[in-house]
């Protein structure tokens, strides 16, 4: 599935909020969306996601921004703000 195949609720809850913060991050989500055969997967891969980068140490985020890591807390952050959109999304 491309992230042109999203409805816009998800892919701006989702991908526009990932790129407020780092076009990195954006590009995890975008990848992401290439494994899944449809938006409801792309939701529940993409909160799944979520949950592996915060447990992500250092190195791992270091390497997931090429090198060029962000705040640990700024990234917790906005993965919250991705995570309770999800959540929005899913209540609907």
């Amino acid at each position: 599935m491309d992230t042109d195949d999203l409805s816009t609720k998800t892919y701006n809850a989702i991908l526009r909020e990932a790129e407020k913060f780092h076009h990195d991050l954006t590009l995890r989500f975008g990848l992401l969306s290439y494994e899944c055969s449809g938006e409801t997967e792309f939701i529940k891969k993409s909160e799944a996601l979520i949950y592996t980068i915060k447990k992500y140490n250092k190195v791992e985020i270091s390497d997931m921004f090429f090198g060029n890591p962000p705040s640990v807390i700024e990234l917790r952050k906005a993965l919250d703000k991705i995570l309770s959109n999800i959540l929005t999304l899913k209540d609907k």
